[in-house]
């Protein structure tokens, strides 16, 4: 039984719509002003959400951007207003609103755009791919804003980022909808048969997470894709976490790709860069592990938060969602404190300095020592990247097939969850 959410300061119209709605089928819950939407909403995510405009003391579309924002804009909202405008109903649609209903509300238009919600619902509102996921700030809206006034090219893309920045969210935002879509995560294919990517990928784009780890014969392959793209319409997006023109003067990369790269480049900034994003971002994150049923209800408190946004993150994103994930799961109580935090950062650095560990094994024979070695570095990567392959792949700079050989000659249990992320 799917639910929804009635937002109205009238009292008559919020109980005309819960007859109404629950006569069909539908479970309904009640908010009077924004304050309580905004209760009710980090309580559950709603299936729907009918949102007045009009209110005393937040008017909707504030609460509009407050929710996106927050990511917690993971369901459809349909805005309702007696007097609403153009631009508000355009304003509203830009934000993220689905749809827009006019006071008096027929009981046709009602049931009819509730469906249409409804059915649109779990491909509008996927989780996971949205550039608020980077953050609001000033380097963060100019970075979006750079990548908007290049949006509808085709020209190659090189997106300069330490790993876990945000290249990929980036690539999304410059792939069309309702095109091909790939990350790259097998560069074999490179070689095996570069233009029967592009023919499979025809009218979409590529996404090549590491461009500078790309072997010899992978970079050929990517090159001669550029070269024919134009054929196939595809456009190619990469990143890469290392200077390419040193690698180029050290002759580890290819000069003619690099040139072809090159000539759109942006820069992703690392976590520690635009910190003011930090509690926000924790805070969609931790919104996500509750509503999947991953976490049981939890919520950051203001000195937690504040020790979230003075750490380093190394790791950027993945590195702060696995913590956040950790403080989900083993806090005590529902609000998570700044002293969880503190636990769990220290933990986090504990494992970082696997290199200076008096209880490296220097004793051992080199082969023994380097597979105890390989187990920590390698659990380490899983345990940060939250068990997702695809970016311990990228993280460790092995390819995953390879990098699954690794794990089994190791001993070392893995989901194979990710696989197509």
């Amino acid at each position: 039984m799917s639910s929804i959410l009635v937002v109205d300061d009238e009292a008559g119209i919020r109980e005309l719509l819960s007859e109404i709605l629950e006569d069909e089928g539908y479970r309904v819950h009640l908010a009077e002003n924004a304050t309580q939407a905004r209760e009710w909403r980090h309580r559950e995510r709603p299936d729907l959400v009918l949102l007045d405009i009009w209110m005393p003391d937040t008017d909707g579309v504030t609460l509009l951007k407050e929710w996106k924002s927050q990511g917690l804009l993971t369901m459809p909202v349909v805005m309702m207003s007696g007097h609403g405008t153009i631009d508000t109903a355009v304003e509203a649609t830009k934000i993220g609103a689905l749809d827009f209903l006019e006071k008096p509300i027929t009981l046709q238009k009602l049931l009819a755009a509730v469906e249409r919600a409804l059915k649109r619902s779990e491909i509008q509102f996927t989780p996971g791919v949205d550039f608020s996921r980077l953050g609001r700030s000033p380097q963060i809206t100019d970075l979006k804003q750079r990548l908007g006034q290049v949006v509808h090219f085709k020209t190659p893309v090189l997106l300069m980022e330490e790993k876990g920045a945000g290249a990929e969210l980036c690539a999304r935002f410059l792939h069309q909808p309702d095109t091909p879509w790939r990350l790259l995560d097998e560069p074999a294919s490179l070689v095996e048969g570069p233009l029967e990517l592009a023919e499979e990928l025809r009218d979409g784009l590529l996404f090549v997470p590491a461009v500078d780890q790309l072997k010899r014969l992978e970079q050929k392959g990517l090159l001669l894709l550029l070269n024919k793209a134009d054929r196939y319409n595809l456009r190619v997006v990469c990143a890469a976490h290392r200077s390419l023109p040193s690698l180029v003067e050290e002759g580890g990369f290819d000069a003619d790709l690099f040139h072809l790269l090159s000539g759109i480049t942006l820069t992703v900034p690392p976590l520690r860069e635009h910190r003011e994003d930090i509690p926000e971002l924790a805070k969609a994150m931790l919104t996500q592990l509750v509503e999947s049923q991953f976490s049981p209800l939890r919520r950051l408190g203001t000195g937690a938060l504040n020790q979230l946004r003075q750490a380093d993150w190394p790791g950027n994103l993945p590195q702060l969602e696995n913590a956040v994930k950790t403080l989900a799961l083993t806090s005590l109580h529902e609000e998570i404190t700044e002293e969880d935090v503190s636990r769990t950062l220290r933990l986090d650095a504990a494992a970082a300095p696997v290199a200076e560990s008096a209880a490296l094994p220097l004793d051992l024979p080199l082969r023994e020592a380097r597979e105890v070695f390989e187990r920590v570095y390698f659990d380490h990567h899983i345990a940060l990247a939250g068990g997702n392959m695809s970016r311990v792949a990228e993280r460790v700079g092995l390819e995953r097939t390879h990098l699954y050989r690794k794990l089994k000659q190791l001993g070392i249990r893995f989901s194979r969850r990710g696989e197509s992320d």
